[in-house]
């Protein structure tokens, strides 16, 4: 699936970035990374609120080979009436952008400012 292809399909959702990425491509809204292309298919970020929904449409989570073991990440295929409905297609590409942003806010540190040692003060 080419980049017009993807922009295309998440049109009526929001517009889109694509950048390639490990032969495929990676699907950002607002520079938020929801969405994974790769094989000509759609993978959307999902969490442990929003993959038993995934789950249970009949979607499949996106799995690779690493080096000694298959691995699974938290990337669920796009459902099959999402790619001809648009209403079903912006439901499930705005969960995704909710999973993702929920994964971004965990990630994200609170900034701690460091206390500058005061140096004590000689008596003159």
């Amino acid at each position: 699936m080419d980049r017009a292809r993807i922009e295309e399909l998440f049109a009526p959702f929001a517009p889109v970035s694509v950048k390639r990425m490990f032969g495929g491509h990676g699907v950002y809204a607002d520079g938020l990374f929801f969405a994974i292309e790769a094989d000509g298919e759609i993978y959307l970020k999902a969490d442990r609120h929003s993959a038993p929904q995934f789950q249970e449409a009949g979607c499949r989570p996106f799995i690779y080979q690493g080096k000694n073991r298959p691995i699974t990440i938290s990337y669920w295929t796009l459902p099959d009436q999402a790619l001809e409905d648009g209403e079903e297609l912006v439901r499930w590409a705005r969960s995704a952008v909710e999973a993702a942003f929920r994964a971004g806010s965990k990630k994200q540190k609170p900034v701690v400012e460091k206390r500058k040692a005061s140096k004590a003060r000689r008596p003159s």
